[in-house]
């Protein structure tokens, strides 16, 4: 993909973002684990929590279109996902943390079947493909400290116990998001549908 050195770049994604009701049970137990870490961790506000299935990075705003095409074909012909949501865990592991996040469980399978083929029709117009694996997740925090935050043992030991109920997601967005001293803001470029 050439890029020339007048168009505009845009930072982009592709995510399931939950409904606002599983988004209010997911910030209360961000207050709970807030009570329980303490550390140099920035927790991502409730607003932008989302299940990302496709990071861009930065891209000339007129391919938004093109992925676009290849993103409402792939969403057409699928089916609503429904997740349980519940269990604390990091990565890369718990201890040298890094990302704070949520578990899913539901159609998760199902779920990395499709990413993984909207992966390949991003590939076939000229996308990169994604070499890390696929992990459902819902990021609550980032981690900033060389060292780990005090509480992370507890967290991970009571993980199972942080659960936000169910919720279906009934489509995906493509976002742009924009980097602010305040964190990242997200803006919804388009929505696409899940209607198979």
């Amino acid at each position: 993909m050439s890029v020339k050195a007048d168009e505009r770049k845009i930072r982009t994604f592709l995510a399931l973002d939950p409904p606002e009701e599983a988004l209010l049970e997911i910030a209360a137990i961000q207050n709970r684990l807030r009570k329980l870490i303490h550390g140099d961790i920035r927790w991502v506000r409730p607003e932008g929590i989302h299940l990302t299935l496709k990071f861009f990075g930065e891209i000339p705003e007129d391919d938004v279109g093109k992925i676009a095409a290849a993103v409402e074909t792939a969403a057409e012909k699928e089916m609503p996902f429904s997740f349980a949501v519940g269990g604390v865990g990091f990565f890369p592991n718990p201890h040298r943390p890094r990302i704070l996040w949520l578990g899913m469980n539901g159609d998760v399978e199902r779920l990395g079947v499709f990413q993984k083929g909207l992966e390949q029709a991003l590939v076939r117009i000229g996308f990169p493909c994604e070499e890390r694996p696929f992990r459902p997740h819902l990021t609550l925090g980032r981690i900033r400290a060389v060292k780990a935050p005090i509480g992370l043992d507890r967290a991970s030991a009571s993980g199972d116990g942080y659960t936000a109920g169910r919720f279906v997601a009934s489509g995906l967005s493509l976002f742009q998001s924009d980097l602010t001293p305040g964190g990242a803001v997200y803006t919804r470029l388009k929505w696409f549908p899940f209607s198979g």
